[in-house]
């Protein structure tokens, strides 16, 4: 009998009503802002700082992942289910799914199997609409910016040639990265090149995450940087007073989402950014919103956690001043197989000695974790191609470093297959639980905030600096912005800047090749390689092979 997929396990659940949920997390129905039946949104005055000193929170990151990705939301919603199974009231916090990777490459980003997100096809949609929203606030500043380009009454003198402001869509395509606009004649703009960021990448979508509250979010949009004028003095959102307007856009979609797991544990969903080229992670409300109203929260950074959970950790947790008291380190065998040198058809094909091999991506993973004063637990999410010895090498292995390895079985299993996790993560919670500490101060120099994740977090030998990258960090100490975070911008399929360094390279260099400026989420974001805002298509899109019929049943979500 042929498994079921991820969206028909997602139709087979009957969904229970937005409103049981929130009674499990003590919301007053009169609180809800209901979209329709199953999804919500929750107001800003929910979250208590009082009550968030006093709970948990629980990150899932993982080892360096392969292209098909290791299952950290999964994971995420497993344990969460898991947490609940066995007595404690836990709530997922995730990111919002992109539409340009769920018609592309990976289909649906809610999860998968048995520990799911639902409404499901909902979720992996337009959702609540809230990246439409940073879609349009975006942009609504890009057509600010050629009016004003345009204009003769009201100029700012702004020079077209600097304006460092992209549009946005949320969905891939190539085509878009380089454009040329203003085409046509004197009435249709100035002519000048453009191009096109996917939504996850926009700074405004990294602002909403970032944000504190309402009157924060619209500071933030003001600070926006977008060019220089003919006489090289900065001009920002603020100059073109668009920070209301876009403020306006946004008052819905700063507003945490509430909706389900399969078991019925309260999910709250929020934000998107991607981690090779952005934060990683869901908004600082989204998270406060789980702390003040459950006792453990589980939330989950982007690709492996030398990007997700360096920036998570670095950036959102000295922003928001949250202390995770756990980090669990999703692992899979096939994973550790590619890192040990199996070839792609190989990843499924048993095999211990590479497994072994591969395992040094982990431990150095595990190292990472520590550097931050936080103790992981490693999860091995399960696959039918792992073998009971791969699984044994693993949990002896992490065990001679004084780590819990824990077989996660939540994809086949729900709750009942990752409660085994939740103990061994409740243990690290109360018996081993640590203050957190960030691995560099703000204010220190740039190149120092860099340098040290790069050594740290990369293991690399040293940092050298392209020309433009040199000039970028005249720019960002003649602005003032020294003192932001810094958001690295890299593969995620190797702690190097070279995607074929697998395993735990050694002995390499990183190349930052410039440096851009988001001076309303306060970061900089070094480039190291060539890294597109922009994802293409694959030669068979995930699309393809989905189809809706008549009474509007999707299939092919997954």
């Amino acid at each position: 009998m042929k498994p079921l997929s991820d969206i028909e396990i997602a139709q087979q659940t009957e969904l229970i009503h937005i409103n049981t949920i929130a009674d499990k997390l003590n919301i007053d129905v009169d609180d809800l802002e209901h979209f329709g039946k199953y999804k919500a949104k929750l107001p800003l005055h929910l979250i208590d700082d009082e009550k968030i000193k006093n709970n948990n929170l629980i990150l899932v990151t993982a080892l360096t992942p392969t292209p098909a990705g290791e299952g950290k939301t999964t994971v995420s919603i497993g344990l969460t289910e898991g947490l609940n199974k066995i007595g404690k009231q836990a709530t997922v916090v995730l990111r919002e799914p992109s539409l340009g990777p769920v018609f592309g490459i990976k289909g649906g980003a809610a999860g998968g199997g048995y520990s799911q997100v639902i409404p499901m096809e909902d979720i992996n949609l337009h959702f609540t609409g809230d990246f439409n929203a940073v879609e349009k606030a975006n942009n609504l500043l890009a057509a600010l910016i050629d009016n004003n380009l345009q204009s003769k009454s009201n100029n700012l003198n702004l020079d077209g040639r600097t304006v460092a402001w992209k549009r946005v869509i949320d969905m891939n395509d190539r085509s878009l990265r380089n454009i040329v606009i203003g085409l046509g004649g004197t009435a249709n703009g100035i002519p000048r090149e453009d191009g096109f960021n996917i939504t996850p990448a926009s700074e405004v979508m990294a602002i909403l995450c970032m944000a504190s509250g309402f009157s924060d979010l619209k500071k933030r949009l003001g600070n926006i940087f977008i060019g220089f004028t003919f006489d090289k003095k900065p001009i920002f959102a603020r100059d073109l007073k668009a920070e209301n307007a876009m403020a306006i856009l946004l008052k819905d979609a700063i507003k945490p989402n509430l909706v389900q797991t399969l078991e019925h544990n309260p999910a709250i969903i929020h934000g998107g950014p991607f981690a090779n080229i952005a934060q990683g992670t869901n908004t600082i409300l989204a998270t406060k919103m789980g702390l003040s109203l459950s006792e453990y929260v589980i939330t989950e950074a982007g690709f492996g956690a030398d990007l997700g959970a360096e920036k998570f950790l670095n950036i959102k947790c000295t922003a928001a001043n949250l202390n995770p008291k756990a980090v669990v380190l999703v692992a899979t065998i096939r994973a550790l197989r590619h890192h040990g040198g199996s070839p792609v058809d190989q990843y499924n094909i048993p095999h211990v000695e590479r497994v072994e091999k591969g395992f040094e991506n982990l431990e150095k993973h595990i190292e990472n974790i520590r550097k931050f004063n936080i103790e992981p637990v490693v999860a091995i999410n399960a696959f039918t191609s792992d073998s009971e010895e791969e699984i044994a090498l693993i949990i002896q292995k992490c065990k001679t470093l004084d780590v819990n390895a824990v077989l996660a079985n939540g994809w086949a299993a729900g709750g009942n297959g990752t409660k085994e996790l939740a103990m061994a993560v409740v243990d690290v919670v109360e018996n081993k639980a640590t203050l957190f500490k960030s691995m560099y101060q703000w204010k220190s120099p740039v190149k120092e905030k860099i340098e040290k994740i790069a050594k740290e977090i990369y293991g690399a030998d040293g940092v050298d600096y392209d020309n433009k990258a040199i000039l970028n960090l005249k720019r960002i100490d003649r602005l003032g912005f020294s003192d932001f975070a810094v958001c690295m911008a890299k593969t995620q399929k190797s702690f190097s800047d070279n995607e074929k360094l697998i395993g735990r390279p050694k002995g390499f260099r990183v190349t930052v090749r410039e440096i851009e400026i988001a001076a309303g989420a306060k970061f900089l974001i070094p480039i190291l390689g060539k890294m597109m805002r922009m994802p293409g298509l694959p030669t068979i899109p995930a699309s393809e092979n989905m189809t809706i019929d008549d009474n509007g049943t999707i299939s092919g979500l997954s």
